[in-house]
């Protein structure tokens, strides 16, 4: 087994240490497709990954699952942290993918723990990259293909559109903060030059490589 400090550098600056939790935290060893968190469930520990994987994800009503995060080793969980910071029920569901070895923090430690600045550090840069992680992740969910169907849209017309971002938006079936931010998108990447009612078509063939994947 991996030893825990070498994952976890920040564990050398925490009191109680780690040593002096006794057997209660683990380590435990379980099999691929084990439940280790329920969604809406409250938070039996703070996991520790030494080894394995841990993927983190919600379900739909209708059965369906989206997957957020895997959690591996030296990794430390969003959902957890931010169950344990706000003392309410789990927001996903955690499930070994693999063997995974990995010690369960009890609450009132993992309390005594961030007071140390090292770790809180350690789990508050856990916050920044996992949003960021969450924020592709909702882009790509609630942007797949409308990206594509937006530069279909704009092409046929000639290089000088005279329209709005919402009109582009009912065409869409969208809401036009959304149209507006891809547009932005599309002008940062050099394709188009936005203006009042107006878009300019500067890269055609760009527009149509993408809208061409709509139908791929």
């Amino acid at each position: 087994m991996t030893d825990p400090a070498s994952l976890y550098p920040a564990l050398a600056a925490v009191r109680p240490a780690l040593s002096e939790l006794g057997s209660g935290v683990g380590p435990m060893t379980v099999p691929a497709g084990t439940v280790l968190f329920d969604e809406n469930a409250p938070c039996q520990g703070f996991p520790m990954v030494l080894d394995g994987e841990v993927r983190v994800s919600r379900d739909s009503g209708d059965g369906r699952s989206l997957e957020l995060y895997r959690v591996v080793p030296g990794e430390l969980c969003l959902v957890s942290s931010a169950c344990l910071f706000r003392s309410q029920p789990l927001s996903a569901h955690g499930v070994a993918t693999k063997l995974t070895t990995l010690l369960l923090i009890p609450p009132p430690v993992f309390a005594q723990w961030l007071e140390a600045p090292a770790f809180r550090n350690e789990v508050l840069g856990l916050f920044a990259e996992r949003m960021a992680d969450l924020t592709g992740l909702i882009d790509a969910v609630a942007f797949r293909k409308l990206d594509q169907r937006l530069a279909a849209a704009l092409l046929g017309h000639g290089s000088d559109l005279a329209t709005t971002h919402q009109r582009l938006a009912d065409e869409l079936g969208t809401v036009r903060e959304i149209v507006t931010r891809l547009l932005r998108r599309f002008e940062r990447e050099g394709w188009v030059e936005l203006a009042r009612e107006r878009i300019r078509i500067t890269d055609s063939a760009a527009l149509r490589a993408l809208a061409s994947a709509l139908q791929a």
